[in-house]
């Protein structure tokens, strides 16, 4: 076990969990436009628990470490919100078995397989107007910085751009999936909330690798 890969793997789940409890508020808010406003609130309940048991998850391996997450998040985390971000760091475990350390196309690969399971559990694609439609073009993102031989703290920069770029985007789209969907047309006017929660974490991911 390479301790750069566990550290960055760490690093990764504890910002997202911070993120999550300290933006309980604005999540539910955005969620209560059109839906039933749970969202920041489950949210914040399941990553408290990631927080208070950081301690106790198996760190053998990065894919055994997603893996317990995973496990705490969809059973803490009420609503559709616990299977589908529970599935994400499933899926995401699943992608990286059985290595001990990751490279920039294990993580696009990580990621590739959290979309895919997103979309499996949640029965959305893009367009749907949900956390796909900034992930999905933010994984695109990180994928072509890749390429192109950009650093972590440039490519997590650019991921950050991409996300709240298209996460502001969906304040124009019809939502199809989730309580926002039965609202029909009202839901144009106001992004979707699980898109802006992937634009405001990568943000504070890239700001505090650039910063640690």
């Amino acid at each position: 076990m390479t301790e750069s890969s566990l550290a960055d793997t760490e690093f990764v789940v504890h910002s997202i969990a911070q993120t999550a409890v300290d933006n309980e508020r604005e999540f539910g808010d955005l969620d209560s436009v059109v839906g039933d406003g749970d969202f920041g609130y489950s949210l914040a309940r399941g990553f408290e628990i990631v927080l208070s048991d950081w301690d106790t998850f198996d760190r053998s391996a990065p894919s055994a470490f997603l893996q317990k997450i995973a496990m705490v998040i969809t059973s803490r985390i009420g609503g559709t919100s616990g299977p589908i971000w529970g599935t994400a760091f499933l899926r995401a475990s699943t992608a990286i078995k059985g290595k001990e350390e990751l490279s920039g196309a294990d993580v696009v690969s990580m990621l590739r397989a959290a979309v895919d399971g997103i979309k499996a559990r949640g029965s959305a694609e893009l367009g749907d107007k949900t956390l796909l439609d900034a992930l999905v073009p933010a994984t695109d993102a990180l994928e072509a910085e890749i390429a192109a031989g950009t650093d972590a703290a440039g490519a997590l920069a650019r991921m950050a751009a991409v996300a709240r770029e298209q996460a502001d985007a969906t304040t124009s789209m019809i939502a199809r999936r989730g309580r926002a969907s039965y609202t029909g047309e009202r839901s144009i006017g106001s992004p979707d909330p699980g898109a802006v929660a992937v634009a405001v974490i990568l943000e504070r991911l890239s700001a505090e690798f650039s910063a640690r």
